[in-house]
């Protein structure tokens, strides 16, 4: 390991040794950088958090200018772990920013240099992604929840009890709420002889909003041309949108509401 190189923690809290030579030199005052000190005379800790914190709340202004400080002072492998950070840990699921990131990551680190004019434009332009994008830390909120479910489990199962905070899918047995989920795939579901009438009637269905018109049409084709016989009843539950109030719920057919 390079001995020029600071040690540091990760994300996971676990030490690393990572000051590049780029992240050495005197600051704009003239004065010779601490190991952790970006150019304008900030701690790169600091900023670093200040730019998770601008892209929780939106403040475009503040992400675009600690991107580019943390890029110009030579932490650009910092910006760029932390970026690809954000966008699991502080952004709503879905959000396109993901790709736009690694993207410009790509440009700014291979095509170019991260502390350059065209890096710079790179680290301001994932950062107002970021920052534009919708804030949300539900999956976050969600691991350490079920963390924690998981831990009263056990803790009630020792003392013999009854947890009091369950996993939404309860004990997730057949028959049950969830019984689409035992089709053939599963060992439960092969040993109740659950097929392809099974997996289309129940396992395959679609919703809230259903099948569109074409994948419809072409789920009917394949049924009717299908070795199992269906009805036209067993057709039409298969292509039948999910309720959207209950997706587990199995009208029609299968009866009784799940």
């Amino acid at each position: 390991m390079d001995d020029e190189r600071q040690a540091t923690f990760g994300t996971d809290g676990t030490l690393e040794t990572d000051r590049p030579p780029e992240a050495t030199g005197e600051d704009d005052f003239g004065e010779e950088k601490d190991p952790d000190e970006t150019d304008g005379g900030f701690s790169r800790y600091v900023v670093s958090s200040l730019l998770q914190k601008a892209v929780r709340r939106s403040d475009e202004g503040v992400a675009a200018w600690a991107a580019w400080e943390l890029a110009r002072s030579g932490f650009g492998w910092n910006l760029w772990e932390r970026l690809t950070l954000y966008v699991v840990e502080d952004l709503r699921a879905g959000q396109d920013v993901t790709m736009q990131v690694a993207r410009y990551e790509e440009l700014a680190t291979e095509r170019w240099d991260a502390e350059e004019w065209r890096g710079r434009i790179c680290a301001i332009h994932a950062a107002l992604a970021c920052a534009r994008a919708t804030s949300s830390r539900e999956a976050s909120n969600a691991d350490e929840y079920f963390g924690a479910v998981a831990d009263h489990r056990a803790e009630a199962r020792e003392r013999g009890e009854e947890p009091s905070y369950d996993f939404p899918v309860g004990d997730l047995e057949p028959e049950g709420r969830f019984d689409a989920a035992f089709d053939g795939h599963t060992g439960e579901g092969s040993r109740r002889g659950r097929g392809t009438e099974f997996f289309k009637t129940r396992g395959a269905r679609v919703g809230p909003e259903g099948e569109g018109d074409l994948s419809a049409r072409w789920q009917r084709l394949a049924m009717e041309l299908s070795d199992v016989a269906f009805d036209e009843e067993d057709v039409e539950h298969a292509v039948r949108p999910t309720d959207e109030e209950n997706p587990w719920l199995e009208p029609g057919k299968e009866g009784e509401e799940q």
